[in-house]
């Protein structure tokens, strides 16, 4: 089999050389049974595919970072012929080293007699506690075994301490090979946003641009959506995370469609909004023409040595100019910011970390101050408004919901905008809406 990348190596060096003494310990995700003998899915956890390109299930990584011979060790599960016929073949236990570039392997049902081994002595055990309480057992069970072995004079670890200070960290900043993941995944999800804009129109249900969606997804590579695919028309536009994507699209609809692909572990998450017959009316314009001045306003903030409030505060001001224009909200500015008015209509914040989870790891703070952007972090530029029927403002504008989302990495100089390349102005979206059926 192929040899995982160098950079997995790099990436455990770079844990042992922060970690200090110890050992860390990463199990895989667990399997979920969906109904009897059906799995849901399988996705591997983040942070052991992070470390180790990984993903078969029933797997854990040993880091072990004593005595200056630093080490890693795979438990995984054994070859096994009648079980690969049925769920697929295995790496197993022999090629793992070579394959993983690991130091040594051992099969998943040795790893708790083994664990009481790697645990003596261990000034600290980095594990993330209560994740999964079936393999928190497991832990805990070898920790007392090794309290068992007191007259041996070894001791248990001192502390447990979560990996996360550290791992967490280190994938928030994005290396050379995360980001060409990352732009493969924008990529990915232009193309099928692209696509679903054309064949979208009047008479749909939302469940077929979801499936034009995935389509696209799949046939260009992508393993997943990197998150359940989210398609409003009408007044489900203006609920933030619908998903059951069931409604008839009617004449004179928005649609808001919030959706990535996740490609080799990395997400990307698009929302665009657009006229379902192809041409906005008067009140949509108007709406649409003051997120897209925001998002606008909220890209350029986008750079090293910000904080993420500081590119909320740029949206979010423009917003509540906006709606001023609008006749939506009365006052000024600092006004409406101080008393918070503007929430009833936008209510959620403008940006988050993107990554191998859609809403990725990473502090937000350091100590009690916002955190400011650093070149390699990769965030989401998603300001919008929400006008649900029956809202407190001019009816000609109740039942619109508007979001329009790109992914921005910042760079050292600037930032860049990875999914760009989907149409988001009013005059390009009136040209490819429903153009397939034309």
């Amino acid at each position: 089999m192929k040899q995982k990348e160098s950079f997995y190596a790099a990436r455990r060096a770079r844990l042992i050389e922060e970690m200090g003494e110890g050992v860390a310990l990463f199990p895989a995700a667990p399997v979920f049974i969906r109904n009897r003998d059906v799995e849901h899915d399988y996705r591997q956890d983040s942070d052991l595919y992070y470390l180790l390109g990984f993903d078969e299930p029933d797997c854990a990584l040993i880091v072990d970072s004593r005595g200056g011979e630093a080490k890693s060790i795979v438990f995984l599960r054994p070859k096994d012929k009648l079980r690969e016929t049925w769920d697929g073949l295995r790496l197993g236990v022999e090629d793992a080293p070579s394959v993983l570039g690991v130091d040594e392997a051992y099969p998943i049902d040795e790893l708790p007699e083994r664990l009481a081994d790697y645990l003596e002595d261990a000034p600290q055990l980095l594990y993330a506690l209560g994740k999964d309480s079936e393999f928190d057992a497991k832990v805990l069970n070898a920790i007392e075994e090794v309290r068992g072995r007191s007259r041996r004079k070894v001791s248990p670890p001192r502390a447990i301490v979560d990996p996360a200070h550290l791992l967490h960290e280190h994938r928030l900043i994005k290396g050379p090979e995360e980001v060409e993941r990352m732009r493969r995944a924008a990529e990915i999800s232009t193309v099928a946003h692209i696509e679903a804009m054309k064949i979208a129109r009047p008479g749909l249900y939302e469940y077929q641009l979801e499936a034009e969606l995935a389509r696209h997804f799949r046939t260009l590579g992508a393993e997943r959506p990197a998150y359940p695919s989210i398609v409003g028309s009408g007044p489900n536009a203006t609920i933030l995370h619908h998903r059951k994507n069931d409604r008839l699209i009617d004449a004179g609809d928005l649609i808001l469609i919030d959706a990535g692909a996740e490609y080799d572990y990395y997400a990307a998450d698009i929302t665009r909004t657009f006229p379902a017959s192809g041409r906005f009316s008067d009140p949509q314009r108007e709406v649409y023409e003051v997120v897209l001045r925001a998002q606008e306003a909220a890209i350029e903030a986008a750079v090293k040595d910000v904080t993420l409030d500081d590119v909320h505060l740029a949206a979010t001001r423009i917003l509540i100019e906006g709606m001023i224009e609008l006749g939506i909200l009365k006052g000024s500015v600092d006004e409406i910011l101080a008393e918070g008015r503007h929430t009833a209509f936008y209510m959620h914040r403008t940006s988050h970390y993107l990554g191998m989870d859609v809403h990725d790891v990473g502090a937000y703070h350091q100590g009690k101050k916002p955190r400011k952007l650093e070149p390699g972090m990769v965030i989401t530029i998603e300001p919008g408004l929400y006008f649900a029927e029956g809202a407190d403002c001019d009816p000609r504008y109740q039942g619109i919901g508007i979001r329009i989302e790109d992914d921005v990495l910042i760079t050292a100089d600037g930032n860049e905008n990875l999914t760009a390349g989907t149409p988001k102005r009013i005059e390009e979206l009136e040209e490819i809406v429903g153009s397939s059926s034309r």
